[in-house]
């Protein structure tokens, strides 16, 4: 019954679905690229968020809440990773044609599976769940109940996002609508790298 706690499941689904770097970063890439150029990123959030919320359980966590300078360090990468997507979408004023290059790309598996390692959205959620939701079990347990919470979960998430800017392609034909959405995006982007420091 612990591996399969539903307030644990609620927490970290409502952690996940709120916006933040991955949700816009989704939103914007299946609007940009479509939902199948999407999928990559898609899965290597889900994977990425899976093993970042896995170590915190382990207790990972605990010694970069530990360390202020790698607390710091890690911030600010995500921070400058965050602004350099924010003015790629800031800068993607074509909407491209259907299945042609616009100049961009969606990110692949394995960085947006790294990405998590600097996500600060995702490090709180995981900080949070596994200090207000453990069931007592050993580390490694721990580690693999909250994998899996996190996973699962994610990838309900992730596809309703990527969904969602997917079926915006074809509200968005307007080149000036286009423009519009992609800053907003970029917007919204920018504003989550001021919350790492929050």
């Amino acid at each position: 019954m612990t591996l399969l706690d539903p307030l644990l499941y609620s927490f970290v689904f409502l952690g996940l679905f709120s916006p933040g770097p991955n949700v816009v970063m989704l939103t914007a890439s299946g609007a940009r690229f479509g939902f199948r150029r999407t999928l990559p990123h898609l899965f290597g959030v889900v994977i990425g968020v899976g093993i970042t919320a896995g170590i915190t359980g382990l207790g990972v966590g605990a010694l970069v809440l530990a360390n202020p300078a790698l607390a710091l360090a890690l911030r600010v990468l995500a921070a400058s990773w965050i602004l350099y997507m924010a003015w790629s979408y800031f800068n993607a004023t074509r909407r491209p044609a259907s299945g042609a290059q616009d100049g961009g790309h969606p990110m692949t598996l394995l960085q947006a599976a790294l990405f998590q390692w600097i996500n600060p959205k995702v490090w709180a959620i995981a900080f949070a769940a596994s200090a207000g939701y453990g069931a007592g079990m050993t580390p490694a347990l721990e580690g693999l109940r909250l994998g899996l919470a996190f996973s699962s979960v994610n990838l309900g998430v992730c596809l309703f996002w990527t969904s969602a800017g997917a079926l915006l392609t074809t509200l968005l034909r307007n080149p000036a609508h286009w423009r519009a959405f992609m800053r907003i995006m970029a917007g919204f982007l920018a504003l989550s790298a001021l919350m790492v420091f929050v």
